[in-house]
């Protein structure tokens, strides 16, 4: 890795003495690189330490290799200033460094660093520029809106290109990669990509993979990006050699990435590179992957696999398809048939009730965002768009109660996961087993359906401690069925009470779940109910305006 670095203020590069400094201090006898990335006052400064050094010193055992890897900036744009330095300049010094650190003589440790530099791309994108400590934000100019990315961001807060709303990531990588790897755009194609001929001979584009945060990026969403990244190279034919991703070259806090390729020599074709009064420098695919993977003492560079990775493509499927076979295959109905009065209700109050999720999901996950950690609404739409699926497959038909209930608690427990999901999974199991042992002769009615519910609920709070009042979702299930048992012919009270217990969840402390480690001053000021016990409001509603 390098040596020394040299800094000037936030995005300003230092003078020529401070470079001096950083000189004096690595002066070996051996000679010295300078890598520096193309921004005008970088090339100025470093530029005029090293004519200093030269001149001094009467050496020229000093080089300078000028890194711009910028794509974003075309040639027309670029013809006098050329092309910004980015990312990839992180793969120059561990390519360079490594070679250094082998003992390889400086004109060898500047060609091979020249050959990266050269073989070089990157683009970014942001979806917000970064806030330099101290200096007012123009957020006239400076922000995006909240549904939009800009392309080719600089690391210094240049504006990209573009701007655009923002698509999901597999449509990014498949707008950004294209202008990374063009050959037929004579503004952009800066790389010797090699296409197929005419002949049948298969051409390969062997690459190094670098994915970078540019400042706060989450883990999770870095992950899906090398691994979306890496899918549409395989796609087009690219073979990753290697990847590396991290927060390798940021700009302070930007919401943001870059995506760096690094072209290797094809395999069996070295590159040959003439030195004035020393023998011909062979440069291969090999050699460059071995300095890629030398391991570096430097806290900042991710040593992982050193190999190739693999990526394959995931097959899309159809919302229908999400539902999956169970581990013991399809899940048997009860030798018992137990049927409901009028089927096609039964499924149209199930089919209301997921609707009212799902499009009750923003609203339940603002209040879990506010009062926990975010999740229960879009864990809620899932369990609910898994049943959706199971219905329009006819794994629930509304033919065999007790079938049908315990498919919902298999799709449940799937699809949702999580503390709601196996809430919900217990509750709809017990449901089942409820009717079950209340043995109706033909059809259920209303008691039956009361005890069933009651007994499912007392099953529940054997893996809860969670009781009413708890600012849970227990609080509006144990209202709706405690009044229900009580009226078994009122649902509608049995409903209403729900919807009390929901909204009063907002004056309650919370005794269970993650809302119980939220402050409770917070949670008092932020004056939202409880997400959970919202979703099982939403829910009972729908069935209840159905069956009315």
């Amino acid at each position: 890795m390098l040596s020394a670095a040299v800094c000037g203020n936030i995005f300003a590069s230092p003078n020529s003495q401070q470079v001096t400094n950083g000189l004096e201090k690595l002066e070996n006898g051996k000679g010295i690189l300078i890598v520096v990335m193309n921004y005008t006052g970088d090339v100025l400064n470093f530029g005029i330490a090293k004519e200093r050094w030269t001149a001094r010193r009467n050496t020229d055992a000093i080089k300078m290799v000028v890194v711009g890897d910028d794509v974003s900036v075309g040639k027309e744009q670029g013809k006098l200033a050329g092309r910004r330095g980015l990312a990839g300049t992180v793969l120059v010094y561990k390519i360079a460094g490594a070679l250094a650190a082998q003992g390889a003589p400086l004109s060898h440790v500047h060609a091979v660093a020249q050959f990266v530099a050269d073989h070089s791309a990157t683009i970014g994108a942001g979806f917000d520029h970064c806030q330099i400590p101290g200096a007012q934000a123009n957020k006239e100019h400076d922000n995006l809106g909240s549904d939009e990315i800009e392309i080719g961001m600089g690391i210094h807060n240049e504006p990209g290109y573009k701007r655009q709303k923002i698509a999901n990531l597999s449509q990014l990588i498949s707008d950004l990669m294209p202008v990374l790897t063009s050959t037929t755009d004579k503004d952009r194609s800066f790389l010797p990509f090699r296409t197929q001929g005419s002949s049948s001979k298969e051409v390969s584009n062997d690459v190094i993979l670098l994915i970078n945060n540019l400042g706060s990026i989450s883990e999770l969403e870095m992950c899906a990006i090398v691994k979306s990244t890496g899918t549409w190279l395989l796609e087009k034919g690219f073979q990753v050699k290697r990847v590396i991703s991290g927060t390798l070259m940021t700009s302070l806090d930007m919401s943001g990435f870059s995506i760096s390729l690094v072209l290797l020599p094809p395999a069996n074709e070295d590159v040959t590179i003439e030195i004035a009064g020393e023998p011909t420098l062979s440069i291969s695919a090999n050699m460059l992957l071995d300095l890629f993977d030398a391991p570096a003492d430097c806290p900042g560079w991710k040593s992982g696999y050193a190999g190739q990775p693999s990526f394959s493509k995931v097959e899309k499927k159809d919302a229908k398809a999400l539902v999956q076979e169970p581990a013991g295959g399809e899940q048997k109905p009860s030798e018992e048939t137990v049927s409901v009065n009028d089927p096609a209700l039964f499924i149209k109050a199930v089919q209301s009730a997921c609707q009212a999720l799902i499009s009750a999901e923003p609203e339940i996950t603002k209040y879990d965002t506010i009062a926990g950690d975010g999740d229960c609404g879009l864990t809620l739409k899932s369990g609910a768009e898994g049943i959706l699926a199971a219905i329009s497959q006819e794994k629930i038909k509304g033919t065999n109660l007790i079938s049908d209930l315990l498919q919902i608690s298999e799709v449940v427990n799937r699809d949702m996961g999580g503390t709601s999901g196996g809430l919900y999974s217990i509750y709809f199991n017990a449901l089942a087993v409820g009717i079950g042992k209340a043995k109706p002769s033909k059809s259920i009615g209303s008691q039956t359906w009361a005890d069933a519910l009651d007994y499912a609920l007392n099953t529940l709070y054997k893996y809860t401690r969670a009781r009413s009042p708890s600012r849970t979702l227990i609080d509006p299930l144990s209202a709706f069925v405690l009044t229900f048992t009580l009226t078994p012919t009122e649902f509608d009270k049995a409903i209403e009470a729900a919807k009390e217990s929901a909204e009063n969840t907002i004056y309650l402390d919370a005794k269970a779940g993650r809302a119980s480690y939220v402050d409770r001053q917070k949670l008092q000021d932020s004056q939202v109910p409880d997400a959970g016990a919202w979703g099982v409001w939403k829910l009972l509603e729908a069935i209840g305006q159905v069956i009315n």
